[in-house]
């Protein structure tokens, strides 16, 4: 790939609750070796994990309610508030529950509304974890995660359907890049403005992209198409921020050569 290929933020999103809504952002602060701010603060424990949020650390998320498994969690409309800390979760446009994630009393409705629920899906009594500025990402490292839209086109050739970008959960949705040149990415730095972010790692897909963001509907079947035709089920990169700035929406996306 040329090393200044033209290419845009295409959209910005945070996931504020793991498996819950996408956020979209108009901007956002990267910071030096962090994820997006509230990016995965909190997790629905599905049955005891042994996280103690006094020392944070990464957990398979299998531990938790996810898409991966609990698809049905695609169908609820959720908000958190940073200056309140009160999540907001609707479904099929009627308040189901809210609470301050940061409160016991907050969480215990929000605890009690996925108790209820799903029930038939939990492990054990759903608790929400969180602790300190730790990140549910499904990789130990702080990174972000970054979709080519060039890439969910050619998916979209593969499985003769259209599939919506959300599917994949992204950070930074990336457009003018042609398909699967991130991957040519991998140890190398891109500039978004100021911030200068290092590729380090592809992003192996399960079950949870075959998923419809907007009906919940487990409709697809696409890490087994990429393993096909690709002969990888790899889609998107994460990446590491090692200048932070403020980005925002149509900002210019550069890479080093």
């Amino acid at each position: 790939m040329p090393p200044n290929q033209p290419a845009q933020i295409a959209g910005l999103y945070r996931y504020p609750v793991k498996g819950l809504s996408p956020e979209p952002l108009p901007s956002v602060a990267l910071g030096v070796g962090q994820t997006l701010p509230a990016d995965r603060r909190y997790a629905i424990e599905n049955g005891p994990s042994g996280f103690d949020p006094a020392a944070p650390a990464w957990l398979p998320k299998s531990h938790y309610l996810m898409l991966m498994r609990n698809e049905r969690l695609a169908g609820l409309r959720t908000h958190f508030e940073d200056d309140t800390h009160l999540l907001t979760i609707r479904e099929n446009g009627k308040l189901v529950a809210r609470g301050d994630m940061e409160t016991a009393e907050g969480r215990a409705a929000v605890e009690a509304f996925f108790a209820t629920h799903f029930a038939h899906e939990l492990k054990g009594p759903p608790k929400i974890l969180s602790g300190g500025g730790h990140s549910f990402s499904d990789v130990a490292r702080k990174v972000v995660s970054i979709i080519n839209l060039g890439s969910v086109a050619a998916i979209e050739n593969m499985v003769g359907l259209p599939v919506h970008p959300l599917r994949f959960r992204a950070n930074l949705y990336v457009n003018g890049w042609p398909a699967w040149q991130e991957f040519e990415l991998l140890d190398r730095t891109f500039a978004i403005g100021e911030a200068r972010l290092k590729v380090v790692k592809r992003i192996t897909r399960c079950a949870a992209v075959n998923v419809d963001p907007e009906t919940a509907a487990r409709d697809l079947d696409i890490p087994p198409v990429l393993m096909q035709r690709l002969g990888h089920n790899a889609c998107g990169v994460y990446a590491e921020v090692i200048a932070g700035c403020t980005i925002a929406t149509g900002d210019h996306v550069t890479v080093s050569s």
